[in-house]
This record gives C-alpha cells, sequence and structure tokens, in this order.
C-alpha cells in the first residue's frame, strides 16, 4: 500500500505536525508512506517538494501572499485566516499523479498550494483530514460562529461583510462545483466536533465522514521528574506553573490569550506564567504572575520537559478542533483546563483528567486551574491523563485505524 501525504508544511505548524506523525507511523508498521510538502524544513528523504529547482522554491516563498490578493478588498476583515485557493497548481497534480500512490492523503493544502478546481485531476482514491472547516466552508479556516457554510456562504463575517460578499459566495461555488466531480471522496473529522459540523454543511453532502484523530508517539511525549524537567528550563523548583502555548500564542485572538489574562487575574501571585510559542509582547506587562517567555520549540524533546516542568496546562481558545498541546500535555501526565468547545471534550474528561469550563466564562477558567492546582487526587488526575492518551491517541493504536480504513476504501 502506497499513501501519499499532502501538505502545505512537513513539520511547520500543528496541521503539519499531526500529518508528519500520522506519516512516521506508518512507516514504522511497513507502510510505504511518503509525504509532499510546498515547503520543507526537515532533512527527512521520504519527504519530497512540489518543486525543488531554485525558480520553483522562490515560487513557493510568495505563493501565500499572490493567494491572499482578494483579500485586500476586505478592509474590515477580522484575522481569522481566509484562504482563497484559486492560484494554479498544475505541478502539484502532476507531482501527485507521477508518484503513483494508492492514496492520496490531504491534509491541511491553503497557502497557495492548490486550486480548488485542481483536486479533482487527482487520479487516486483521496483522504482529506480536516485541521479546520476550510473544506466545507467558502474560505474562512473557522467560521467564528457564522453558519453561512450550512447552505452558501453568502455573508461572511470573517471578511466584515453582512450584507453579502462576492468572494466567499465565489469560493463555495467553486468547491461545490468540484466536489461534484469527487463522489468518493473520503473526508476523516480530527474531533468529533469537526465530523459533525462537516457532516452538516452542504459542500461535503456527498462524501463520506469518518472520525478519526490525530496520534501522538507516547514514547517521546511521557512524564519526567518535574524537578529535572524544570531544571532543564531553568525554573525554580518549589513555585507552581501554569503553561499556555500554541502558535502565535499571544498574537491569535482564537488562542484565547485575553481570556487568559483575565481568568489569571482571579488567580494571586503565588503561581508563575509559562507561554510558549510567542516571543515577549509588548503589553507583557497585563498578568499580575511573574511569566516566563519562552519562544518558539521546534523539537518534541525540549516541548515534553516544558509540559513536565508545569502543574497544569490551560487552553483557552474559543474555536479548537484537536489540540496538538492539550494531547501533548495529556501524555506528559500533565492536567489541562480548557472551555467546553470544539473538539476539546474528546481530550479532557471532565474532573479526571482536567477541568471542561464553561465556554469563554473566564470566571470558571480561573476556577479549573484553582481545582487542578489544589486537587488532594493531583497523582491521580495525572494518572488519568497519560492513560487516556495511551488507550485512545497512541501513534500505534490510532495508525491500525486509518490503515483499516484504507484497506477498506481501496477493497471496495
Amino acid at each position: 500500500m502506497k499513501v501519499l501525504h499532502v501538505n502545505t508544511h512537513d513539520v511547520s505548524g500543528g496541521a503539519a505536525r499531526a500529518a508528519y506523525r500520522l506519516h512516521q507511523a506508518l512507516l514504522s508498521v511497513n507502510v510505504d508512506s511518503r509525504m509532499l510538502v510546498q515547503y520543507k524544513k526537515s532533512d527527512d528523504q521520504t519527504v519530497s517538494m512540489v518543486a525543488s529547482d531554485k525558480v520553483g522554491k522562490a515560487l513557493a516563498l510568495i505563493r501565500p501572499a499572490i493567494d491572499s490578493v482578494p483579500l485586500r478588498f476586505y478592509r474590515n476583515k477580522t484575522p481569522t485566516l481566509f484562504s482563497p485557493a484559486w492560484l494554479w497548481s498544475n505541478r502539484l497534480i502532476s507531482k501527485i499523479n507521477e508518484m503513483a500512490p494508492d492514496i492520496v492523503h490531504l491534509h491541511w493544502i491553503c497557502g497557495g498550494m492548490v486550486r480548488i478546481e485542481d483536486l479533482p485531476k487527482i487520479k487516486a482514491p483521496i483522504f482529506w483530514s480536516l485541521h479546520d472547516m476550510w473544506a466545507f466552508t467558502g474560505g474562512c479556516h473557522y467560521n467564528e460562529g457564522c453558519e453561512g457554510y450550512l447552505d452558501k456562504c453568502n455573508t461572511c463575517k470573517v471578511l466584515g461583510s453582512d450584507g453579502g460578499t462576492i468572494l466567499s459566495r465565489w469560493i463555495w461555488k467553486r468547491k461545490n462545483k468540484a466536489y461534484a466531480k469527487m463522489p468518493n471522496l473520503i473526508v476523516v473529522g480530527l474531533s468529533n466536533w469537526l465530523r459533525k459540523c462537516a457532516a452538516t454543511s452542504k459542500l461535503l453532502s456527498r462524501s463520506s465522514i469518518y472520525c478519526l484523530p490525530n496520534l501522538i508517539d507516547t514514547s517521546k511525549y511521557k512524564p519526567m521528574e518535574k524537578d529535572i524537567a524544570r531544571k532543564l528550563w531553568n525554573l525554580p523548583p518549589n513555585k507552581r506553573f501554569v503553561l499556555f502555548g500554541a502558535m502565535s500564542a499571544t498574537s491569535d485572538p482564537r488562542k484565547g490569550y485575553n481570556q487568559l489574562i483575565r481568568a489569571l487575574g482571579n488567580l494571586g501571585k503565588n503561581i508563575e506564567l509559562i507561554i510558549f510559542g510567542s516571543s515577549k509582547p509588548g503589553n507583557a506587562n497585563e498578568f499580575l504572575q511573574k511569566t516566563h517567555y519562552m519562544g518558539y520549540l521546534h523539537d518534541d524533546v525540549s516541548m515534553a520537559a516544558l509540559y513536565n516542568a508545569a502543574d497544569v496546562m490551560v487552553v483557552p481558545s474559543l474555536q479548537e478542533n484537536l489540540s496538538n498541546a492539550i494531547m501533548e500535555s495529556l501524555s506528559c501526565g500533565i492536567p489541562v483546563v480548557a472551555f467546553a468547545i470544539g473538539g476539546n471534550g474528546d481530550l479532557i474528561e471532565h474532573k479526571k483528567n482536567g477541568y471542561l469550563a464553561k465556554p469563554y466564562d473566564t470566571s470558571d477558567l480561573s476556577e479549573g486551574i484553582k481545582w487542578v492546582l489544589n486537587n488532594k487526587d493531583y497523582e491521580g488526575l495525572r494518572r488519568s491523563a497519560r492513560e487516556k492518551v495511551l488507550r485512545e491517541f497512541d501513534s500505534r493504536v490510532v495508525a491500525k485505524k486509518y490503515i483499516a480504513l484504507y484497506g477498506e476504501v481501496l477493497c471496495s
């Protein structure tokens, strides 16, 4: 069985890391897996770039900027990512078909990587793991509560135009036309929440939709002695630490930085905060607590040590699919506090391995943090966190489910 994973990046970003982990897990059980990307940062020889020549690499760097040109007409657009996906992608499609895989597994394919109209030109059966909502909207990656995707995206909250937008409607119609030529498209919602959203969307009504999660190598993300982890990060051994982090942790409103500020405002100064995924912002004095900014982390060893240095992880995202940060933290045996939204409930079992706060209620988020930090059976929470991941998200467990689904499609 030859499987080709297609993603804009190989190791940069949450979707890329998730796709790469699946790719590695399949290789570990002798599946002939390859990965095709627009940007390559790793030195993995099983990962190929669409264009490896100098001109192709240079064009790859500017494709996101070119693809986003239509957004310049929407001055009231929110910070949520929006992808028109109109840029030519003949080279990508040719490369996929030349590699002749048995399965093409699409992941996050925006950033100017693919033109919607070119997807039906892929000859092999297509699986598509949804890392966000983009596949079934008129261009936004998260809908900010707008339900326009249920019909035709005639209005778009993200574009800041309630009176109707040519762009979102145009993209929706293009997807509808392309998907009509892909009746055997297999859609994989990584969380139960996203699977339900996809199933209710009009665009994916023709597709078979499954729910299979991301996976994690539990031999890399595992518990370690807290004193050792803190020594590695030069953190004091006798403090209680709250951990927060994500890509663009302090600048992306969806990640809940402002909600974190309000939640920690209800807590005292006897705890300290650790933030990763962002440099120290200009408004860094907004927290009452002493704050340690760790910047961007790129390797599993550093990440696992940082999770283990904390007492509790807080993920205050306003919309979330299946958070890598939550999964990684739980795998290290660190309880997580988050809002009861999106796919968070797939990972966090309320008051068993963490705390699910009422959606967007920062007071309840504070209560969750206190509940974890002051829990008399804190070690029990840690064991439950680790056991949840071992049972449901370990790379060997999940890889078997993907292989079974691949085989089912190939035999049908």
